[in-house]
């Protein structure tokens, strides 16, 4: 599992700036494509809206790629 830090004063950011800064997209467009998809999980549940604010310590899985966990 891969650990990615959020910047200092930070507590959360969106699903699909996570997906970005972690390569599962090259581009924010294809963000929406994959989130569509249904293969992408936040602490297990499935989930498909971009803007979803992940906080430290949850899980997003996302098919294919290494568990991402925010810290």
């Amino acid at each position: 599992m891969r650990t990615v830090s959020l910047r200092p004063g930070e507590d959360s950011i969106r699903l699909g700036q996570l997906l970005k800064l972690v390569d599962a997209v090259p581009t924010g467009a294809q963000v929406k494509d994959v989130l569509v998809t249904g293969d992408v999980r936040v602490n297990g549940e499935p989930e498909d809206r971009r803007g979803r604010q992940v906080r430290k310590g949850d899980v997003v899985s996302i098919e294919g790629v290494e568990e991402i966990r925010v810290g």
